[in-house]
């Protein structure tokens, strides 16, 4: 069955009318909020309460917290939500076979995936009992650790770590149980390589078939430097036309940058998408010690700014952002205008 022609999500709709009639607020980093819980090795592996296992070391597997610490998982969409978040991402980000395989956790992938998603509808639920406003859950699909255009291999130009067919069927098991857990849509995000973002694109519509309906999908791609364009090579007029024929309900940009440098290729992509346009940067850019000094204020006066200029239907933040900067941000876009899509 073509994608098109299944039967879409009754989200859409609903998605549609609000990102006509305001500027919705995406959720923050949850690195930034997962460092500061100060794990260590033992809370990232858990107990028993965790049916995968692996020999490898688990600090720093932030996805695998999913199942050995989601309560505090829980909290951090919870906190984001109440931040005024109306779309929160899962903490999936690398919850493919093809990034667990550093870690020994393949096994876990489908689980990480199902649970993801009913974590954040869960913590939704709560902030909505509270204030009647209605939340989105996005299943987070990273970029895995690999690219299919390029070679890691200065000596051998022509090779490549990972296939199309690779993240192909990796992508397809996350998103299988991204939609299992009861995602209401899926942002493949953090694209520095468009060929992956294929194979993702691709592994959705499949996913979808099987499903029966189609979800709605945000896709944000990276800009890597000052050169204006994706590690693939891309500029983000390439970007779009590269990615349009998913009718995305969202087309955007997110990492890397700050807001005051990701604003021109923003305005590029907002020039050229007939989508739904998303940014999420970062909270400056990091100081000498990998750490974002970028204050609330600070970063939502600068995504204020993309909103004045009619550039966005939906912000957020990316790396370093907490709920106070998405709180600001949320204050900030209040009452702006979204950019006007036929």
């Amino acid at each position: 069955m073509l994608p098109f022609s299944l039967p879409p999500s009754p989200v859409f709709p609903v998605l549609d009318a609000l990102a006509r009639e305001r500027i919705l607020i995406l959720d923050g980093a949850m690195g930034t909020q997962i460092q500061q819980l100060g794990l260590a090795e033992e809370d990232y592996a858990g107990d028993c309460a965790c049916r995968h296992h692996s020999d490898h070391p688990q600090k720093g597997n932030n996805d695998l917290l999913i199942l050995t610490q989601p309560q505090a998982i829980e909290e951090i969409h919870f906190r984001y939500a109440m931040a005024g978040a109306d779309i929160v991402e899962t903490n999936t980000f690398s919850a493919t076979t093809i990034a667990q395989a550093d870690y020994g956790m393949e096994s876990a992938v489908r689980d990480l995936n199902v649970e993801g998603a009913r974590i954040v509808r869960r913590a939704l639920d709560r902030a909505t009992a509270i204030d009647g406003k209605p939340r989105f859950v996005a299943g987070a699909v990273g970029p895995t650790n690999r690219t299919a255009s390029i070679s890691p291999d200065v000596n051998d130009p022509g090779f490549r770590a990972v296939t199309f067919d690779d993240l192909r069927t990796a992508y397809s098991q996350q998103v299988r149980g991204l939609i299992e857990g009861g995602a209401d849509l899926i942002l493949i995000e953090t694209i520095f390589d468009t060929l992956n973002a294929k194979a993702a694109i691709f592994a959705c519509f499949e996913a979808f078939a099987e499903a029966g309906r189609r979800l709605p999908l945000m896709i944000s791609g990276t800009i890597t430097d000052a050169s204006g364009r994706t590690l693939s090579g891309q500029t983000p007029t390439a970007f779009w036309h590269s990615v349009r024929h998913a009718r995305p309900f969202t087309v955007g940009l997110n990492c890397a940058l700050g807001a005051a440098a990701m604003r021109p290729h923003l305005a590029e992509l907002a020039g050229v998408a007939d989508s739904f346009t998303c940014a999420y940067p970062n909270a400056g850019l990091p100081n000498a010690f990998g750490q974002y000094d970028e204050g609330p204020e600070d970063t939502a006066a600068q995504v204020a700014r993309f909103a004045r200029e009619g550039l966005v239907n939906v912000v957020g933040g990316c790396c370093g952002t907490t709920p106070d900067h998405i709180r600001a941000i949320a204050d900030a876009v209040t009452g702006l205008a979204p950019r006007a899509v036929k």
